[in-house]
């Protein structure tokens, strides 16, 4: 298979469809008044030919830097195709950047204008950002944006006639992708149209897709992930995108769209199980799984409660999500894949198979794709969605790419006699005890699986051995705020150590266990936009108290 010479670009794809199907529905967008917009092929592919004649009205130097700020939404992807169809350069924000680093990533990409998009200054960081952002910087308002003083996308598109668009060559600069940087500056990834869909070109390999599905789009759009698995499938395959309205109605929207692929993060899948299990407990799971007639109707259930029962293909990826949590899933008949990837191969890197999946492993390379494993066990990728370099910062370029081409992941792993990959940690989180031993800490978190347990970060450098913070659940969080006992969950918790420890070198056994007060959020910084763990900002926040946490001396500590 390769790329359909008609779709050799999103631009070229947006076309594509509106000339075949030009009255099916492409973006469906809900609203918070309760109403739903759906916008056909036709109309979106009129929409940014309108908005790509405005922009060539501004004079902007050819391949200008353009940034889109917002939530996900269909004027998001709208926009990001009017910016290439007037021969630009997209460069997404995230929506929950602090003032500051907003500001460096518009200077740095040399930003000549911004498309302002759906904030509201409560789950994003737009009340940081609003002062930050240059006074004489261009804005476009797009529906649901936070001002009101600037031009508006609707009103432009409804007064500019449309031009024929720009059809960009393949190998054109075609976004500045900014790291969501666990520590330092983000560093700005530059991809290609070419290697933006090269994606498309992989995932037909791997299993059917078509112009039928449904997906919705709520991970952040900013992040390669969205964009490679829902914004770039959804236009080269021509199907269905739904997004959602807010946290509050994101099981509304996800039950509207009943999506058939679904990509999501180990924290959400998370989330969605510890949900069931607040409504049906895994004993009382354990049971009725067990009944031959009932065991199929509760899965069902189950998986049509959670808006997931036409979902044929679903995938998680960004982090790793333990082999307890998949198994589960695929027990309720929802066979949960494993993918791998990075910004700086734009998500193309590795997967699972259907029906060929390795519990533990991220899957085998993509088609195309080169993989080893280089100095001190580290991941080493060549992809066909490898980056063009970072702007603006070619030493960081040069050590991050090989002499023959491949990526330094940073992420440590194994390969198998099969070709399966098994990431073992990340090369800068290792740490060393007291006693100047390794502890790598993703292994030991992957083990740890309370059922109330949210997210865990494993910590204790120079300390004697390692500890670990454990998040518990919004719900049991709620509880215990109102009085419940936890002396039954303290004791649970120490029994999830000891089976951990049992499985741990003596270097590795976990000294206790800390259950967190402050939640980990996208909005305090501990965590990142696809919601991994910043291990630095936690360890940091919480590395004051370690030496008095040592010093109790018991399994279990409450922080609260």
């Amino acid at each position: 298979m390769a790329i359909d010479p008609q779709k050799k670009t999103s631009v070229h794809s947006l076309f594509y469809w509106a000339e075949q199907t030009p009255d099916k529905v492409y973006l469906t967008q809900p609203y918070p008044d309760g109403s739903v917009e759906d916008i056909t092929w036709a109309q979106a592919a009129d929409q940014v030919s309108r908005m790509a004649a405005y922009l060539g009205t501004l004079n902007l130097p050819e391949g200008s830097s353009i940034a889109i700020l917002g939530k996900n939404s269909a004027h998001w992807v709208l926009a990001d195709l009017a910016i290439w169809a007037a021969g630009h350069v997209s460069v997404p924000l995230y929506p929950t950047l602090n003032g500051e680093t907003a500001a460096y990533v518009l200077e740095h990409s040399g930003a000549r204008l911004m498309f302002l998009g759906k904030l509201d200054g409560t789950a994003d960081g737009w009340n940081d950002i609003k002062g930050y952002i240059p006074a004489e910087l261009p804005i476009i308002s797009l529906p649901l944006s936070p001002r009101n003083d600037t031009p508006k996308w609707l009103d432009i598109v409804a007064g500019q006639s449309p031009a024929v668009p720009t059809l960009p060559d393949p190998d054109d600069l075609a976004t500045i992708v900014y790291t969501s940087g666990s520590t330092g500056r983000p560093k700005g990834v530059m991809h290609s149209f070419r290697t933006m869909i090269s994606v498309a070109d992989g995932l037909q390999q791997l299993f059917p897709v078509s112009s039928s599905e449904r997906m919705l789009s709520y991970l952040p759009l900013a992040h390669v992930a969205e964009r490679a698995a829902v914004e770039t499938q959804s236009l080269y395959y021509g199907f269905h995108l739904y997004f959602a309205n807010s946290l509050e109605t994101f099981q509304e929207d996800l039950q509207r769209a009943r999506p058939t692929l679904f990509f999501s993060v180990p924290r959400l899948w998370m989330k969605f199980y510890l949900g069931v299990n607040a409504k049906l407990p895994p004993k009382k799971q354990k049971v009725l799984f067990n009944i031959p007639i009932v065991r199929s109707l509760v899965k069902k259930k189950v998986l049509r409660q959670l808006g997931l029962d036409h979902c044929r293909a679903a995938l998680t990826g960004a982090a790793p999500l333990s082999a307890e949590i998949i198994s589960w899933y695929r027990g309720l008949g929802l066979e949960l894949l494993e993918v791998y990837g990075m910004s700086e191969n734009f998500g193309y890197s590795h997967a699972n198979r259907p029906g060929q999946a390795k519990a533990g492993s991220v899957g085998m390379a993509n088609p195309g794709v080169e993989h080893r494993i280089g100095e001190g066990g580290e991941v080493q990728v060549k992809s066909p969605g490898q980056m063009l370099g970072y702007f603006n910062n070619e030493e960081k370029t040069r050590e991050d790419i090989t002499a023959d081409g491949f990526l330094k992941t940073g992420d440590m792993g194994e390969i198998d006699q099969e070709g399966y990959l098994r990431i073992t940690g990340r090369v800068k989180d290792l740490f060393k005890t007291s006693k100047g031993k390794y502890v790598v800490p993703v292994p030991i978190e992957n083990r740890f699986n309370h059922p109330m347990a949210e997210v865990v970060c494993v910590a204790g450098a120079n300390q004697p051995q390692p500890c670990l913070m454990v998040l518990l659940s919004e719900d049991v969080r709620g509880e215990l705020d109102r009085g419940a006992d936890r002396a039954e969950l303290e004791q649970e918790l120490a029994r999830e150590l000891d089976a951990v420890n049992a499985a741990s070198e003596a270097h590795e056994k976990v000294a206790f266990v800390v259950v967190v007060r402050e939640p980990w959020t996208m909005e305090n910084g501990m965590l990142t936009p696809t919601m991994k763990i910043k291990r630095n900002v936690i360890e940091d926040f919480y590395n004051q108290k370690m030496d008095e946490w040592f010093a109790q001396k018991r399994k279990v500590i409450w922080e609260f």
